[in-house]
């Protein structure tokens, strides 16, 4: 049964889920090597952050992120929840203030992975001096997860894709190491 729900609400269910994701390790990274999701945001002031978050930005993940919920099989429940929001466009919103979901968000906490996942991109970026070169990484996993989700009909690409993104994430072994046992104990209930 559709429930009805507020444009706010919608906002602190991604919000929170995000946090309690531990998402905000992944991004302390990406930020301390140049990377912001909000760079050119009219939105954005200097030393405050965001002074308006909306549907879009909240719905909206960034190659790491992406790549966290894809590898925990969690990204189709995080896009199905958001594509029932009506309104939302780049860095605008014209969400109506009500309107109605049919399905809930549910995540799992993986906080511990995104903590791996940060240790492992804190520690790539100490080994690569190349200036960018976690955004890079992080503009190249976006790109072959979006891709992955264009080619569900061609079983060829799919494989090829997953394979790329298998080779970008492999220096992600603590992540790795924690995902294993996510899947063992999530394959277990």
């Amino acid at each position: 049964m559709p429930n009805l729900m507020s444009r706010q609400t919608v906002i602190k269910i991604g919000v929170d889920a995000l946090n309690e994701a531990g998402t905000d390790l992944i991004c302390k990274v990406c930020i301390m090597n140049g990377g912001s999701c909000c760079n050119g945001c009219h939105f954005l002031a200097n030393g405050i952050g965001c002074e308006k978050r909306n549907t879009s930005c909240t719905a909206w993940l960034c190659g790491f992120l992406k790549y966290l919920l894809y590898a925990t099989g969690l990204l189709k429940e995080w896009d199905d929840f958001w594509r029932q929001v009506p309104g939302q466009s780049f860095r605008e919103d014209f969400t109506p203030e009500f309107f109605f979901v049919d399905k809930q968000l549910q995540m799992q906490s993986i906080r511990n992975l995104s903590e791996a996942l940060a240790t492992d991109l804190d520690e790539i970026a100490t080994k690569h001096i190349a200036i960018g070169f976690i955004i890079t990484l992080r503009e190249k996993i976006d790109k072959n997860i979006d891709r992955l989700n264009d080619c569900k009909h061609d079983p060829k690409k799919q494989i090829k894709i997953e394979r790329n993104i298998k080779v970008l994430s492999s220096p992600f072994l603590r992540f790795q190491k924690e995902l294993r046992e996510y899947h063992l104990n999530n394959s277990n209930t």
